[in-house]
């Protein structure tokens, strides 16, 4: 089932979806590669496992046997409205962009979108009463680590403007739970 929510869509319209016993989890960028597998293992586990993704670089086949929600974290009121329709107990966040050497090309690109992204997401979650999230984070938060495994004691101090993304984000979750006493993990 596909729900593009670049339009209102009222609840009639929505197909019914029987509760699972464990519950719905909202996956942004389900439909790419970590996604999509982390939407199996949730169904696995007796989730009911939602695929939030804009499919700009996803793709839908990867999705295709999950309810599917086309829409773009850029934009809020799609967020409110998944979040609604879908009521999820949690939110996984893999949506972002990704790439250590374009984050050098386009500095702009990697903090406007993954952190303005990521508060739309949050502040939705908040508004609507969601109140955990699972953060896709990075090792790139690290910088260059003075140990190798790298403990999560380590220092973060990110060398490139993706690995800084990261870790503002993790910063904004971290005030996040203590304002509002949304729960994560990153």
């Amino acid at each position: 089932m596909t729900r593009d929510l670049g339009q209102e869509q009222s609840a009639s319209r929505l197909e019914y979806q029987p509760p699972r016993p464990r519950g719905s989890i909202l996956v942004t960028g389900g439909a790419g590669y970590i996604g999509s597998h982390t939407l199996r293992e949730f169904e696995r586990a007796g989730y009911h496992p939602i695929c939030f993704d804009n499919l700009s670089t996803g793709f839908r086949k990867f999705a295709d046997r999950f309810v599917f929600v086309r829409g773009d974290l850029a934009d809020r009121a799609q967020i409110s409205r998944a979040l609604a329709a879908e009521n999820p107990q949690a939110v996984v966040h893999f949506a972002s962009h990704a790439l250590v050497g374009e984050s050098w090309e386009n500095p702009f690109k990697y903090y406007h979108d993954n952190i303005v992204h990521a508060l739309n997401l949050v502040e939705e979650m908040r508004g609507l009463g969601v109140r955990f999230i699972v953060f896709s984070s990075s090792c790139a938060t690290y910088g260059i680590p003075s140990q190798v495994p790298i403990p999560e004691s380590h220092p973060l101090d990110p060398i490139n403007p993706y690995g800084a993304s990261k870790m503002i984000i993790e910063r904004i979750l971290r005030d996040y739970d203590k304002a509002f006493g949304i729960r994560f993990v990153s």
